[in-house]
């Protein structure tokens, strides 16, 4: 795990060294533009390869697993060099990566594992994440009642994150300290799903809960939305991906935490590798790439960005970045509340 500049910096250097990448194509096949999270995604992308004089192709699946599966065939009809994949169901879409490799097209995991020696995966710490978040809860709610919110069930993703946060909680689960009293997937990492995951977790619970690590922000918005029906918004929350709305719930008091993955960065630097590897750049050559075993046993080339869990006293961080401005995060939040907003 590592600095997103100092990667930067060296893909850059990389391309230099690169053959003009006027005439390769980029192709990028998204699960879903539903989460805001992925648009700041594809802008990053679409800048770099910009720079590059790349062309940039893409496909919305649009949480189909067999609409994906076509969708990336269709990419490589259209003359993709080079695939980038945000997964909505990795085994799902596994012929058609097979045909990408066989054709000898490289293809990058885009923040979610496609388990394949001969894919790149790149993303950011994912069981650092969960850590963060249960860290951030665990110091908030140090006993009592716990709901895990996890993601979707076909995502890797949602079980590297509660790999992380079972590492975390398992302390103070194991002394009696805090209890696990519900625990469900979200289909699609879908906000309502959460939501209505969370409320029948409360009506289960009669209420008593008293912390919540939720696995995303997207998911996190779900859980406050059922907790506020309830008059209990306020107990801590967890996040992921620095979503503009849940950032201003990080200030109002809503959410405890979320952690940051700059997605410009993460865009950035897929660009970046998959015209490196286009060019014929080998896996084993991308700068900062190191052997990354996977809980099944699969070698992989991979990279891990750094994340940046953001709490009500270093919003700062978010807005200097240039990440939200102020007025959005603070929209509503009570002056003197948040030094961020003052």
């Amino acid at each position: 795990m590592f600095s997103a500049r100092a990667l930067i910096l060296a893909l850059a250097a990389g391309l230099a060294g690169a053959a003009q990448a006027d005439e390769l194509v980029v192709g990028v096949s998204w699960s879903n533009f539903q989460e805001e999270r992925w648009r700041t995604d594809e802008a990053a992308i679409r800048r770099a390869l910009d720079a590059e004089g790349a062309q940039y192709i893409a496909a919305d699946a649009q949480s189909s697993s067999s609409k994906q599966l076509s969708d990336i065939e269709s990419l490589i009809a259209q003359g993709a060099d080079a695939l980038i994949i945000l997964a909505q169901d990795a085994f799902s879409i596994g012929p058609a990566v097979a045909r990408a490799r066989d054709e000898g097209i490289p293809v990058i995991a885009y923040d979610r594992l496609i388990e394949d020696p001969g894919v790149f995966y790149l993303t950011f710490d994912n069981i650092e994440v969960g850590r963060m978040q249960a860290r951030a809860v665990l110091e908030a709610q140090p006993q009592g009642n716990y709901v895990m919110i996890k993601g979707s069930p076909t995502d890797p993703n949602a079980d590297f994150l509660r790999m992380g946060q079972q590492e975390v909680l398992q302390e103070a689960l194991d002394s009696g300290a805090i209890t696990i009293v519900g625990e469900s997937y979200t289909d699609g990492w879908l906000p309502a799903n959460a939501q209505r995951n969370m409320e029948q977790i409360l009506t289960a619970q009669d209420n008593d809960v008293d912390a919540v690590v939720a696995s995303n922000d997207g998911t996190a918005g779900g859980v406050v939305a059922a907790l506020a029906a309830q008059g209990m918004d306020g107990i801590p929350v967890s996040g992921q991906d620095g979503d503009r709305a849940a950032l201003n719930r990080v200030a109002l008091g809503t959410q405890t935490v979320s952690v940051w993955k700059d997605a410009r960065d993460l865009g950035d630097a897929a660009a970046k590798i998959a015209v490196i590897l286009a060019d014929g750049v080998p896996l084993d050559d991308i700068v900062y790439a190191s052997d990354w075993t996977s809980p099944s046993g699969t070698v992989m080339n991979a990279m891990f960005l750094e994340p940046v869990p953001i709490f009500r006293d270093n919003l700062d961080r978010v807005v200097r970045a240039g990440w939200i401005d102020r007025d959005t995060l603070c929209q509503n939040v009570a002056p003197g509340q948040v030094e961020a907003c003052d």
